[in-house]
């Protein structure tokens, strides 16, 4: 009898700052498809700040992993893994705040998640079936993430180079560059990620091909191609209409 896999197959996908975790994760989920992925945020399970003065919530430390509702996420992941529906929570990063809406998700065989502090939760991390961490410099993180937030998240140089230093570095130092020794797979961030992405794909094929009952391999939709362009901040995990 084959060897049939019900429950979801969660990767995820951490690394710090700028390293190139969303561009991966979308290139992982726009080749499987949102009928056989979904792809969710660490970042929008921020917890509610909302009750505290603008310039208060400036001042959090989003770095560190008691800003995230980390237990929530679990919960999610486990009502998954039970074949049920979850809204997951939509935050808005300009105003630090997380929004009335939610994104409502039913169950698919592969679940991908992307954030910083993935692999430092061991409840969270012990559901996850592939841990993958993106590895990249501190300098080119630090150039990506002021791109982005300026560029992106109407944050100013000043802000974003003040913040970076005050936490996001010290942070990077004391929980996500730990948790490193705990990934599956260390991808280097600072090439192209068409191969990781390809082979990581091949694996993901042959859980598929579990799932339905099928021993042998099965090929995704199209290899990723080397010069398909980065995904911005901006379209961080959002599920979109199948490419063909």
């Amino acid at each position: 009898m084959p060897n049939i896999i019900r429950k979801p197959y969660i990767v995820g996908i951490a690394g710090g700052t700028g390293a190139g975790k969303t561009t991966l994760a979308r290139m992982l989920f726009d080749h499987l498809g949102d009928d056989r992925a979904a792809c969710i945020a660490h970042d929008a399970y921020y917890r509610v700040f909302s009750h505290l003065p603008a310039d208060q919530r400036a001042q959090i430390n989003f770095d560190h992993p008691d800003a995230l509702e980390t237990n929530l996420l679990v919960q999610h992941l486990r009502a998954w893994a039970r074949g049920e529906t979850v809204s997951i929570p939509v935050y808005d990063f300009t105003t630090h705040t997380r929004t009335s809406k939610t994104r409502k998700i039913s169950p698919r065989p592969i679940i991908i998640v992307e954030g910083i502090l993935l692999l430092t939760e061991r409840t969270l991390r012990n559901l996850l079936n592939l841990k993958i961490f993106v590895d990249v410099p501190p300098d080119i993180r630090l150039i990506r993430r002021i791109n982005r937030d300026v560029n992106e998240r109407g944050r100013t140089l000043e802000s974003v180079t003040r913040q970076y230093l005050e936490t996001t570095r010290p942070m990077h130092e004391a929980y996500v560059e730990p948790s490193r020794k705990h990934a599956d797979l260390i991808v280097p961030g600072d090439r192209d990620l068409t191969i990781a992405a390809n082979v990581i794909l091949s694996h993901l094929c042959t859980i598929l091909a579990k799932k339905k009952g099928r021993p042998q391999k099965i090929s995704p939709s199209r290899p990723v191609a080397s010069d398909q362009p980065r995904h911005e901040a901006n379209q961080k995990c959002r599920p979109g209409p199948r490419k063909r």
